[in-house]
C-alpha cells in the first residue's frame, strides 16, 4: 500500500512523514516518533491512556489515523514543561498525589490541560466530567481532581513552567 506525506508539529518540532493511510496516530506516535509517553490500553477509545492534544483538543490517538493529523499541531506528555522543569499540572498530579501506578496520568494530564485552557477555574463538576473519559484503577479519582484544582491555580497565579505547546 503506498504510504502518504504527511506535515505536522510535534511539541512544538515540525516533522515530516510518510505514514501508510491506515497507521493510528497513537502508534505513529510511539513507534514513528519515538515518544512512548502516550500509553495504549484498550485500543479502543474507552480508556483515555492515548489522550493526546491535536490542535489543543484532546483526542483518543487510537481511534485516529496519522493521516489526519497533517498540518496539525500535536501535544504529547513528553511537550509538557520546559527546560527540564515540571509543568504546573505535572507538578500539582506530584505534589497532590494524582498519580500512582502512572499508566492513566499522560491520558488524564492531556484531558487536564484542555480543560485548564478552555476554563481557567473549573468546578469539581467541570473536572469530573473533564476526565470522565479516562480510566483510572488505582487513585479513585479524588488525588486526580485536587491535583487539577491545584494546577488551576497554579496557572492562574502564573506559577511554574510555560503552557504546553498545542495547549
Amino acid at each position: 500500500m503506498d504510504k502518504v506525506a504527511i506535515n505536522l508539529t510535534v511539541n512544538g518540532r515540525n516533522r515530516q512523514a510518510l505514514v501508510p493511510p491506515r497507521m493510528l496516530l497513537s502508534d505513529f506516535i510511539r513507534h514513528e516518533l519515538e515518544l512512548p509517553g502516550t500509553h495504549v490500553g484498550c485500543e479502543h477509545g474507552v480508556c483515555g491512556s492515548c489522550n493526546v492534544l491535536v490542535d489543543g483538543k484532546a483526542v483518543r490517538s487510537c481511534l485516529m489515523f496519522a493521516v489526519q493529523t497533517d498540518g496539525a499541531r500535536i501535544g504529547t506528555i513528553e511537550g509538557m514543561g520546559a527546560d527540564g522543569s515540571l509543568h504546573p499540572i505535572q507538578e500539582a498530579f506530584w505534589e497532590e498525589h494524582g498519580l500512582q501506578c502512572g499508566f492513566c496520568t499522560p491520558g488524564m494530564l492531556v484531558a487536564a490541560t484542555e480543560l485548564l485552557a478552555e476554563k481557567p477555574d473549573p468546578s469539581e463538576e467541570e473536572i469530573r466530567e473533564a476526565i470522565s473519559g479516562n480510566l483510572c484503577r488505582c487513585t479513585g479519582y479524588e488525588f486526580i481532581i485536587k491535583a487539577i484544582r491545584s494546577a488551576a491555580q497554579k496557572l492562574r497565579e502564573g506559577n511554574g513552567a510555560a503552557q504546553t505547546e498545542s495547549a
